[in-house]
């Protein structure tokens, strides 16, 4: 059938990336390209023998705009939209999965700042992601799309169905645990109440209304200044734990009962002993960037530990493939199999770890204490150029494995030593490295940086700031 409006459409490159699409609006990311996207995904799904598609959006104020012209592209392409409306991304990885649609495209600018947005997608039950993201951009620029006769939209409504299927998995007893959420007025806030409602103990909501505008701090939890009011409201409530999101929730943050944070291989720890007790043995997958401490933990719980790629889609991949039963990264993305579907839903996560600490016969900060110690540097991140950075690592790669170093190429590079571990990776996102070092004690995390600024200087590259944050290690 030919198309009356001929179609070609050219994005700016800078908002292809690894994981998703994604740029400033108005800038760099406007209305054509959300219609683009739908034209594109919706003949992808078209030609994989697809017709149905579920679309949602997260609370930023250009996301109602950018959800519709998307719709029409879908249309376009001849699919069934179904709309579920406003929502944290896990619900729609939920409508997606739960309705059996052929695919899934989220708007939303996760943790970047306001005037940012982007788009998610799913095809079938598998990430759409890196190469696929790049042939979408081709696709568009080469008019290659399907020419069939217009589809639909209906709104579905799922809001309720996904709060029922959260709580179905609660298994913490009656316990009445004092919990603090910091919704961060991100995507959550409309289901949120709900949830917490319909769990035991006391329950404390900041920052609950939905505003793109982030008025309270910043959307991401794993940014310690973003948990400041948090910690303050669980220490002055005597609160067992706080509970933070980002903007469309698919990442959490935890706070223990003396307004501790537990990053996320911590928490990793607390998640995967548990699981391993229904499935021993189990495969449990972590990031690079996790600390050693997770992977001695997991196997000393009788678990198989897994060093992955940092990604959620890469990670997400890998956990198909091995059908491990929980994974996670450092950005605070979990993802459970285990009674769940496999995507990273912070909802979801929130409900197991309370879950956790309910059974609990000591509090959240006795686990996290009786952790061994190490110290660290935060994530590190410096310019470099795009051109440049793969070939940084190839270079301090090949240097490293002349000398005899024990390393893993898994992502980028990752340096064992008699101290601890350094690791260097290139972004999959943007012109940067990426850095960070572990060690059991002060002196031995000095050496491992000053082995990680020797490599960088051997390629031409400046030491990174080790004092533009500080970690006080966990």
């Amino acid at each position: 059938m030919a198309d009356p409006t001929p179609f070609l459409h050219a994005f700016d490159p800078t908002t292809l990336r690894e994981y998703d699409i994604r740029g400033i609006v108005g800038k760099t990311l406007h209305p054509a390209d959300a219609f683009a996207i739908g034209r594109c995904f919706g003949s992808i799904v078209a030609r994989a023998g697809g017709a149905r598609v579920a679309v949602g959006y997260d609370g930023r104020l250009s996301s109602p705009m950018l959800e519709a012209a998307l719709v029409e592209g879908l249309i376009a392409s001849g699919m069934t939209v179904l709309r579920i409306g406003r929502g944290p991304t896990p619900m729609l990885y939920f409508a997606a999965t739960t309705r059996e649609a052929d695919g899934a495209v989220m708007v939303t600018g996760s943790h970047n700042p306001p005037d940012y947005n982007g788009f998610k997608m799913m095809l079938g039950r598998k990430p759409f992601f890196g190469t696929a993201i790049r042939d979408l951009g081709a696709m568009a620029a080469a008019g290659d799309v399907v020419h069939a006769p217009a589809g639909t939209a209906e709104t579905l409504e799922i809001a309720a169905d996904y709060i029922t299927r959260l709580l179905h998995d609660w298994d913490g007893g009656t316990r009445a645990l004092k919990v603090v959420w910091d919704n961060g007025n991100g995507a959550a806030g409309e289901v949120l109440p709900a949830l917490a409602g319909g769990l035991p103990g006391s329950h404390t909501i900041l920052n609950g209304p939905i505003d793109g505008r982030f008025p309270a701090h910043h959307p991401d939890p794993t940014v310690p200044a973003n948990l400041v009011e948090l910690i303050a409201r669980v220490r002055a409530e005597g609160a067992d734990l706080g509970i933070a999101f980002d903007g469309d929730a698919d990442r959490i943050g935890v706070v223990d009962d003396q307004g501790t944070i537990l990053f996320g291989d911590q928490l990793m720890v607390v998640l995967g002993r548990d699981v391993l007790h229904t499935h021993p043995g189990a495969t449990i997958i972590a990031d690079v960037k996790a600390s050693q401490v997770l992977f001695d933990e997991i196997a000393r719980a009788g678990g198989t530990p897994l060093m992955w790629k940092t990604g959620h889609s890469l990670i997400k991949a890998k956990m198909a493939e091995t059908g491990a039963p929980l994974a996670g990264e450092m950005s605070g993305h979990i993802f459970f199999a285990d009674r769940w579907y496999g995507f990273d839903d912070a909802l979801y996560a929130a409900v197991r770890v309370l879950g956790v600490v309910a059974r609990m016969d000591r509090p959240l900060s006795a686990v996290r204490a009786a952790l061994p110690h190490v110290v660290n540097t935060p994530e590190l991140r410096f310019d470099c150029d795009d051109t440049r950075k793969f070939a940084v690592i190839a270079e301090v790669a090949a240097r490293l494995e002349k000398a005899g170093a024990q390393l893993s190429r898994i992502d980028g590079v990752r340096v064992q030593t008699a101290d601890g571990w350094w690791l260097l990776r290139a972004s999959n996102t943007q012109a940067v490295l990426v850095a960070r070092a572990e060690a059991a004690d002060a002196a031995g995390l000095e050496r491992l940086k000053a082995a990680l600024v020797a490599e960088l200087a051997a390629s031409g590259l400046a030491a990174p700031d080790f004092d533009a944050a500080i970690s006080g290690g966990h």
